[in-house]
């Protein structure tokens, strides 16, 4: 699999727009906002190619769904459970 994005890029400045009291907040707290921000992205990232995969996906994987139903698993026989 594939890296969500390059962890080596360089950083870039960005101009964003918050709640003020969040921001205020959070700078009282020491919240360091570009790391939660990557983190927060790199979440949002992950999850959005997942969904896409599922959905690139999704024929195969109710092919395959429907060809276990029909056919087994390969070792259903050696299974215990």
């Amino acid at each position: 699999m594939q890296d969500l994005y390059d962890y080596t890029a360089p950083k870039k400045a960005a101009n964003l727009s918050l709640n003020s009291d969040l921001l205020k907040k959070s700078k009282e707290l020491n919240i360091n906002l570009s790391a939660t921000l990557e983190q927060a992205l790199r979440e949002k990232l992950a999850q959005a190619e997942s969904i896409q995969w599922l959905e690139e996906n999704k024929n195969a994987i109710k092919a395959y769904n429907k060809f276990i139903e029909e056919q087994g698993s390969f070792g259903d026989e050696y299974r215990n459970f």
